[in-house]
């Protein structure tokens, strides 16, 4: 992205009015009526001088100020704001956390529509205007009508220009797949399956990706390139891993970021009162029961409960040394209540791992066997995923084409004037 410039705002000077038409009045009448107005202009001078510097600056001046630049075409502050509250909509309270995102929006909306354009794909106003029509949208905010327009361009390219990229048949290869909490789990279900245990029973116990337990672990017939938009990875080595891995052989891959619907808790109760009945507690989030074995492990080595929470807890509590505090009942999951309530628990001491399936931890292990391989006509499902794959990457190389130069001019002070046009304020 280029680097932000700097705009010299031009001054605006306030221009006084002559006022004459009196000559047939007498000296005495013209000398009192001149002093009267000149009392007058220098009081509305003062007034609106005010008014200008005290209203029209601050409130309405930036709105027609130019804050991004998209190579030729130029945004001014309102269609920021206006972009702003449409995309957000009843959500435009959290405009203070989005804001960025919609910016960032704006800039790649207006490189889809040049480079569409430079493809020979466009839409007109007609079309335009039919879409918010049948939308029940304002047909006169151009901000709107930028969204909606793109939206109906990102349409076309997929029917026109990257469908066709896409081949009908392909190398493809069966796959079964499931997601693990840990390696010791991979490891334990690996030698499960190698004994002679159903790779599809397994799967519909134990994994943690909805897909993979729902589907028995059978992903069916896949070509390279759909199996991290299929299952939400994150980690393009599952694809390439899967794709030249030997048929019929199981193996596992670690995957850092893929959320799942587990975690354990490790809890240290501090405090506790009967009336109101509150407990004060330390608490770290883990990923997995044997990382939090091995937290329990260093914790018996004598390391420090609060900075192995800062390490390795997803609760967020960074800064905190893992004390959140007092709670009552009904602040926290239930198994976690469930432990810090009981009042069999002894106060100061580190629980045992707690597993609840009510919060997301990221990591985990992706399990999988290839069950055959072989050249296939590629189902709809793996033909729109592979076309918005291509999508994804040709919007990908518009950010990165030199060529293409965006300037933005909002620095911190202008968001904040934004966000508080947003507000209401």
């Amino acid at each position: 992205m280029a680097k932000k410039k700097k705009i010299e705002k031009p001054k605006r000077k306030l221009t006084r009015r002559q006022l004459s038409h009196w000559q047939k009045q007498k000296r005495r009448q013209r000398f009192i009526l001149g002093l009267g107005i000149s009392v007058i202009i220098a009081v509305v001078g003062i007034v609106s001088a005010g008014f200008y510097y005290q209203w029209y600056i601050p409130k309405v001046k930036p709105l027609s100020e130019i804050v991004i630049e998209v190579n030729d075409t130029k945004f001014d502050m309102q269609y920021c704001i206006d972009a702003i509250n449409f995309q957000l909509g009843e959500y435009s309270y959290y405009v203070e956390y989005y804001i960025d995102y919609v910016l960032e929006t704006i800039e790649e909306y207006e490189l889809i529509r040049q480079k569409a354009l430079a493809l020979g794909i466009s839409v007109s106003d007609e079309e335009v205007d039919e879409e918010l029509k049948s939308l029940d949208l304002p047909l006169d905010n151009q901000a709107i009508r930028d969204v909606s327009r793109t939206q109906l361009i990102i349409n076309k390219l997929d029917e026109e220009y990257f469908d066709p990229q896409v081949p009908v048949s392909a190398e493809q290869r069966h796959i079964m797949a499931m997601f693990l909490e840990s390696q010791s789990q991979a490891d334990e279900v690996w030698n499960r399956i190698l004994f002679g245990e159903d790779f599809g029973e397994l799967a519909s116990e134990l994994s943690l990706e909805s897909l993979t337990q729902e589907g028995g672990g059978d992903l069916g017939w896949r070509p390279k390139g759909v199996l991290n938009d299929l299952l939400g990875a994150s980690i393009q080595e599952l694809d390439e891993l899967i794709f030249n891995y030997t048929i019929g052989i199981t193996s596992y891959l670690y995957d850092e970021t893929k959320t799942k619907d587990v975690g354990y808790w490790l809890v240290q109760v501090l405090e506790r009162t009967e009336e109101p009945e509150e407990a004060h507690v330390q608490v770290m989030l883990l990923s997995s029961e044997e990382e939090a074995q091995g937290v329990i492990a260093r914790l018996e080595t004598g390391e420090d409960f609060g900075e192995l929470a800062e390490e390795f807890s997803q609760y967020g509590t960074e800064g905190s040394k893992a004390d959140i505090g007092w709670i009552a009942e009904g602040g926290m999951t239930q198994a976690f209540e469930d432990y810090v309530f009981d009042p069999e628990t002894e106060m100061n001491v580190v629980s045992s791992p707690i597993r609840d399936e009510t919060p997301t931890t990221k990591g985990g292990y992706w399990l999988f066997k290839v069950l055959d391989e072989g050249t296939r006509e590629i189902s709809e499902e793996d033909r729109d995923l592979l076309v918005d794959e291509a999508m994804v990457d040709w919007v990908a190389s518009l950010w990165d084409d030199p060529e293409n130069i965006i300037v933005s001019y909002l620095d911190d002070d202008m968001k904040n004037f934004a966000i508080n046009k947003v507000l209401g304020d």
